[in-house]
């Protein structure tokens, strides 16, 4: 009954869409966080743009129906899912264990890693030579990261020793680092080289220590979120990421926003 109940509410036609598009499936509701540039944001008029809102409006195409975003902050994005608000998340939201225990994810349509930012006078060091964790090195280090996100569990496990400024928005974590109100910020390091690093604003900045690719943490990439049950629906939309990574979609989305590709080579589904 339970599973029958969530069919009716998010309107579960999408799940047998025809190529030509049934009149009882029009629209899906994404949730996004609208402020998270490159990946989704607004443009001068006001306009959703970003490497996310690219592929959910393909994923909506293969589907056959009209894609409705919903701005979302990003520490009540699952509540809000399950809540009912909207019927995806499209939002950079990388996979990982512990959110698949609330909601269940498509495959990925975007490699996931973090990265240290730091001031180049600080000297930081996070890193031993062999790669591992200088947890000295953190030791009296401001450290700024966006609250309730795969960076903030990785410093809570691998740097307690650090003292933590957690944001709400990401525009203020990087204006506390360039104010030296942080000594280093732990983000995404596409947005950083884009949106920081590269620019005028970014160049007393460098990266601090590798790009870190640990899965426990990162997940295996970003992928689409959805409440759980909605198995024909997540079948439907792991077609459409097959179908964008392998005609070359992907990086065209991509390239419009950043100079590399950024997701994976190869579409990682199943047969």
């Amino acid at each position: 009954m339970r599973r029958l109940l969530a069919l009716a509410t998010v309107a579960f036609a999408v799940a047998t869409v025809t190529p030509q598009g049934p009149a009882a499936a029009e629209t899906l509701r994404v949730g996004t966080e609208c402020t998270y540039h490159p990946f989704n944001f607004r443009d001068e008029n006001g306009e959703l743009q970003g490497y996310d809102i690219d592929v959910a409006k393909a994923i909506g195409d293969h589907l056959g129906v009209e894609i409705e975003f919903h701005c979302q902050k990003w520490d009540g994005m699952i509540p809000a899912l399950l809540a009912n608000k909207f019927d995806l998340i499209v939002a950079s939201m990388s996979i990982t264990d512990q959110r698949k225990q609330k909601i269940d994810f498509s495959d990925p349509y975007r490699v996931s890693i973090g990265q240290f930012i730091g001031a180049k006078e600080k000297d930081l060091m996070f890193f031993n030579e062999d790669g591992s964790v200088n947890e000295a090195g953190f030791e009296g280090v401001k450290i700024g990261l966006q609250r309730a996100t795969t960076y903030d569990n990785w410093i809570q496990a691998r740097a307690p020793n650090a003292e933590v400024v957690r944001y709400d928005a990401i525009e203020a974590l990087y204006l506390d680092l360039q104010n030296g109100r942080v000594d280093a910020i732990m983000t995404n390091p596409m947005k950083a080289y884009l949106k920081f690093l590269s620019q005028p604003e970014g160049a007393g900045f460098e990266v601090v220590g590798p790009q870190i690719e640990e899965t426990e943490f990162f997940g295996i990439g970003v992928g689409v979120g959805l409440r759980k049950g909605n198995d024909e629906l997540l079948s439907r939309i792991n077609e459409g990421i097959r179908q964008v990574t392998e005609d070359g979609s992907l990086e065209v989305f991509a390239r419009k926003h950043f100079p590399f590709t950024i997701h994976p080579q190869k579409w990682q589904g199943t047969e």
